[in-house]
């Protein structure tokens, strides 16, 4: 079929005509998923326009995904986490919505809470599953728009449902019907799409849900769910575990327009921040993420991560703060007891600080050497150092300088007698069997010890 492209401005042809499969046997995909073996990834190398959206933003899903990999959150937490993403995404909403729970009373008090505080960011929504009465929970909580599960796959239309492609789909359009009778924007989580059958149901879903909307003038969105992590961001992977080849197909084939996909990953297989920023790429507005990536089983994208991210490609007109990272890892740690990993980017203690005295000495010299950008300005974060066998003589002077200043009268070089002592005492530390990192408080006790006339001379009182 030949077609005029209007966003390209070409002729564009392809046999294909939208109609959903209805087969007997469900397809699963057996030569990418053998199961018995690792995934594999088979390419086509069939390669999509990149065309990343006018704007690009970020909806939150911690109170709801997030929700199922921690103790369940009291209300005032989930106010106070609300807030942080109020103030994280900035006042041109970056973070443009959250999703809830909807089903105790103490999802339903969180979420009369959150409303409570009048923000226009982030949109509270609801998540509820493809049935009259769960929809009824987002009506009576005056929500606008309410997540509703749609799983999109054989794996779970067949083996789970027990249902054909078309049962499926009459019962999922049914209940988007019914949303929208009542006034409320369907937004339907495509679980499991990058194991689905992308032209034989997806396509065939989604073209008819753009049909609903356009008669009842109301948005219905789309969310392509990731939901065993096996989507991949490289060019020519064939469907249906190509991001690149879902949302630009569904834009293509199923008319639906940008500002109504949103790309929800999990980290299975390590790829989910690079799939969703992937996924704005290639067209999609919206990228779903939790605090710190907490999330079902390996979790979901990080809000941190897509912030960071978001301002890599568009930098900060949108006034985000990204202070509030730093103060959102704290609260997780001492408020809910989460263990953030030492490595983990941006949030965990390793992030920036440095042992090596290589890094310490080109530290010393100029902090741009070896810190990703002004942690202390973004992240209220300055750089640490952490004291070892590998620390040396500069990272003796870089401890001081961080922890002390860097001495208005006489600044302190590694030539200074007293940190060549300090430096032949952590050595012999290590020498006679030590492992363990050499803690602040010896090394302020070394520094009294054998720095005491520079610390006199420049002010200091240990």
């Amino acid at each position: 079929m030949l077609r005029f492209n209007q966003g390209y401005n070409t002729f564009d042809y392809d046999s294909y005509t939208v109609h959903l499969d209805n087969p007997e046997d469900p397809n699963l995909f057996r030569p990418l998923f053998p199961y018995d073996e690792v995934p594999r990834i088979g390419f086509n190398h069939r390669l999509v326009p990149m065309k990343m959206p006018k704007e690009i933003w970020i909806t939150d899903t911690t109170f709801r995904d997030g929700q199922q990999a921690m103790p369940p959150y009291t209300v005032r937490q989930i106010v106070d986490l609300y807030k942080m993403l109020h103030r994280m995404g900035g006042p041109t909403g970056v973070i443009r919505q959250s999703e809830f729970f909807l089903y105790t009373k103490k999802d339903q008090d969180a979420v009369h809470e959150v409303l409570s505080l009048g923000y226009r960011f982030p949109e509270v929504t609801g998540w509820v599953r493809a049935t009259r009465k769960d929809l009824a929970l987002a009506r009576e909580l005056g929500l606008k728009e309410t997540g509703i599960l749609t799983s999109a796959s054989d794996y779970h239309i067949f083996l789970k449902l027990r249902k054909s492609r078309k049962e499926a789909l009459e019962d999922y359009l049914n209940v988007v019907r019914d949303a929208l009778e009542v006034g409320i924007a369907p937004r339907c989580h495509f679980e499991d799409a990058t194991r689905a059958d992308f032209y034989g149901f997806v396509v065939p879903f989604a073209h008819e849900l753009m049909k609903l909307a356009e008669s009842s003038h109301i948005p219905i969105k789309i969310r392509v769910c990731d939901t065993m992590g096996l989507g991949v961001p490289y060019p020519g992977v064939c469907m249906p575990r190509s991001v690149p080849g879902l949302i630009y197909g569904l834009q293509y084939y199923a008319g639906v327009p940008s500002e109504w996909i949103e790309w929800h990953g999990h980290n299975d297989l390590f790829m989910v921040t690079a799939n969703a920023v992937t996924a704005w790429l290639y067209g999609c507005c919206s990228a779903n993420g939790t605090m710190l990536g907490l999330g079902e089983r390996t979790g979901n994208p990080p809000i941190e991560a897509l912030i960071v991210n978001y301002l890599q490609l568009r930098g900060n007109d949108a006034k985000v703060d990204t202070t509030v990272i730093t103060e959102m890892a704290e609260y997780f740690e001492k408020e809910l007891h989460v263990s953030i990993p030492n490595n983990q980017p941006l949030v965990g203690s390793g992030f920036n600080t440095t042992s090596a005295g290589v890094h310490a000495d080109g530290l010393l010299k100029n902090e741009e050497i070896y810190n990703v950008f002004n942690t202390e300005k973004l992240l209220r974060r300055p750089v640490k150092l952490a004291i070892n066998d590998k620390s040396g003589l500069a990272g003796i002077v870089l401890w001081i300088r961080h922890n002390l200043g860097e001495g208005p009268k006489t600044p302190l070089h590694k030539d200074n007698p007293g940190v060549k002592r300090i430096y032949e005492w952590m050595t012999a530390q290590y020498e006679t069997g030590r492992v363990a990192q050499i803690s602040d408080a010896e090394i302020r006790e070394q520094a009294k010890l054998h720095l005491a006339d520079w610390l006199a001379e420049n002010g200091y009182e240990l």
